[in-house]
Formats: C-alpha cells, structure tokens, sequence
C-alpha cells in the first residue's frame, strides 16, 4: 500500500497581495518538485466572521491608499504595545472567537505541517499549539524585511527570514537559532530559471534595443500609474514603458488608451503570473516597494526606483534596499525623472546595482522552504499522519554561482 502523503496547509491572509503570492508561490514549488506532498493554500480570512473579515482587509487596504499616514502610526504602536496592554488583550480575544473554524479546516484537512505567510493565523494557530489542541508543526514564512512583533509567537518550528537581519533581529527576540532559516521570500517557479532578454521580447510589440522601464501598479492597482506612464513618455522619447496594472480594470483601461497614443512603446499588461517574463526585458523597475515585488527584482539582477512606500513594512524595505546599493528612492516626479536620467546615463553605475541585486537575490527560496518542512516529516501527528520518504532536493536546483540557492541544509 502507498504511504499517504505528507500534508502541508498553507495559510496566508487577502490583505495586500504579497503574502497569497507567497504562499501561491510555495504550492507551485510543491506541485513540480516534492510530488510525495500533498498541498493545499487557504486565506485564513474564508474562516473568520464576516465582520472580522472586512475589518482586517478592507480596513487595511483603506488605510493605505487613504491614510498611509495613520497605517504607519497603528503599525508601530500594535509593534511596541505590551503584551498585557488593554488593546492586545482585546485583539487576541477577537482572534480566539475567529479560532474555531480554522481549526476545524487543519483538522479537516490532516494536515502534518502548517506554513503561515501572514501572522495572524500563525498567532491563532501558536495559541492553539500552547493549549495542545493542534499536533502539527507550524512553521512562519515572513514576508517583508522587517520583522514586525507579531510574527514571532512561541512554539513555531521555524521561521524563514528573508535575510540575515531579520534573522539577528529574530534571535534578540529570543528565537533560538536552530529554529531560524534565513531562505529568502518565496518566489514563482519561474525565477529560478528564468527567460533571456531576447526570448521575452520576441513575443511583445517592443524594441528590445530600446530601454524599457517596468512600471508596476501593485497587486491591488493602487497609484496613478498612467499619469506618471504619461509623464514618463512625454519627458523621454529613448524609452519604452511595460505598464502592469494589476487587477485594477480602470487603470487597464487608461493605459490601453494611451497605448494607442504611443505605439510600440507603451504596453499595458493586466494581471500576470508570468511576472519575471516582464522583468526580463527591463532595466529599471519603478515600483513601490513591496517585500514580493523587491525579492522578485533582486532574483532578476533588476535595479529599482521605488516610490511612495508605505508606512511600516514597506518604508523598512526601501532602507533595506536602498542600504543594499541596488534601489534609488524618489518621492516625486521630478526626483524620479533625475533618477532615471542618472541611471541611464551611467551604464557602470546600473551595472554594478545589477550586480548587487543578483547577489542578493533567493529566486529558490520556495524550495527550501519545502525541504526544511518535508525534511521534518518524520515527525508524526495524532490525526491521519504518515512518513513519506526522505526527501532530497532536486540536483538541477543545487546553488550555482551568483544565487543562494537550496543545498539540502541550512545554507545561512
């Protein structure tokens, strides 16, 4: 008889995109690499009341399209509250009443391991561990680079920490070190072997002689991307823009309209999994700086110029990155415009934030994710649990020079 499979759940939360891409980008991993693992990705958000619901997402999403201002003041202050506080009190009583349906979906499912891409099921999920009400492991996948209180709840497995300053910081909280795994953030299949300049362009009505800026709106479409694309086009007649719009329709269809305005070099692309097709023809991304799309540059070997990032998470992220020699930061036109004039009026300099983000970047931060968990799969559950065989790593995704990529251990 077939050993049953290992089963991974895979919880992220639909507020911004970054964590689902995570966790999206894991479940790819799994289904072409590690076939003895079954796994399934749920939005911890289907499990809770639809009012809890619309306060954590849409709440967010508000405040940071309308009030980033306030965002920043709430993110820092829920990162210093104490832990007795009268306000953490009463949002971990919120969370317990939301627990239940969660816990039934993992007992439902079998799961042996639990992979959190997002806090809040990872705090849900540490307090059920504490009170021996759930047997798997639950290991938290941080998707930012900065580490932010909530992420860190005892009893974890693990963490995988995009670099090695989140994993310091996760030491002086008190994690010990056998428990952190500096990975990376997950990525899709595709960057790990990703397409030639040449083979991406051949498909897209563009020059690829000509340099290309990818401007990114975001998952959400937030930001007036077709006025600065507008402004962009008008200002330099050597460029051809790449326009990715997310799942924002309106802004799709400006930038349709003015695709026809400026043939052959404007190209407006809705939302895409094939987004390392897109980077493959660029030279300069401009983008906000969200942990996924900042990790996706850097395993592309692309600089950045990122503007308006938002308080908190994404503000840390430009630092990280802009620290890191591999990001220009503007924060207006103007400041962008001069920004881009420098940058392509000094190929050595982009050449060498090339160079650094290539040097950074962890496009197989997925697979060893999964390794680091399947390699844990003897370790039995109470419910519907089985060994599955070791697991190794495919050879053809062994580190070669320039990337950190999986070796079969821990690699930092």
């Amino acid at each position: 008889m077939q050993p049953a499979p290992f089963r991974v759940l895979i919880l992220s939360v639909s507020a911004g995109a970054g964590h689902q891409r995570a966790a999206e980008a894991i479940a790819a991993h799994a289904a072409r690499h590690f076939p003895q693992a079954e796994i399934r990705h749920l939005d911890a958000m289907q499990f809770v009341s639809a009012a809890f619901r619309k306060l954590y997402t849409d709440l967010y999403l508000k405040l940071i399209s309308k009030a980033p201002g306030l965002w920043g003041y709430l993110y820092q202050f829920s990162h210093d509250a104490q832990q007795d506080s009268k306000t953490e009190r009463l949002r971990r009583a919120l969370e317990r009443l939301n627990a239940r349906p969660l816990l039934k979906a993992v007992r439902e499912y079998g799961a042996d391991a639990v992979i959190c891409t997002h806090f809040l099921p990872a705090e849900i999920l540490s307090r059920l561990k504490h009170q021996r009400r759930l047997p798997c492991p639950v290991w938290v996948q941080i998707t930012d680079f900065d580490l932010h209180r909530m992420w860190i709840q005892p009893g974890v497995a693990g963490y995988f920490a995009p670099n090695e300053e989140i994993a310091f910081r996760l030491r002086m909280h008190g994690v010990p070190a056998q428990r952190i795994h500096v990975t990376g953030i997950p990525l899709m299949p595709g960057f790990v072997h990703p397409p030639t300049r040449a083979h991406s362009f051949a498909s897209l009505p563009l020059q690829a002689e000509r340099p290309t800026l990818l401007l990114m709106s975001g998952g959400a479409g937030l930001g007036n991307a077709a006025t600065l694309a507008e402004q962009l086009l008008q200002q330099r007649s050597d460029i051809q823009l790449i326009v990715l719009t997310g799942k924002n329709t309106l802004l799709l269809q400006q930038c349709q309209a003015l695709q026809t305005r400026y043939p052959q070099r404007l190209l407006a692309v809705s939302f895409t999994s094939q987004v390392e097709h897109y980077m493959a023809c660029a030279d300069i991304v401009i983008s906000k700086p969200g942990g996924l799309t900042s990790s996706e540059c850097l395993a592309m070997g692309v600089p950045m110029i990122v503007h308006d990032p938002i308080p908190g998470q994404e503000e840390r992220n430009a630092n990280y990155l802009l620290e890191q020699g591999v990001a220009l930061h503007a924060w207006d036109f103007p400041s962008l415009l001069y920004r881009l004039q420098t940058l392509l009026d000094q190929p050595d300099m982009m050449k060498r934030m090339c160079d650094k983000a290539r040097a950074l970047g962890r496009p197989a931060a997925a697979l060893q994710v999964l390794h680091l968990v399947l390699s844990h799969a003897d370790k039995k559950v109470t419910y519907e649990s089985a060994t599955p065989a070791a697991v190794n790593l495919p050879s053809d995704l062994c580190e070669p020079a320039g990337h950190r990529l999986c070796t079969g251990r821990n690699s930092d």
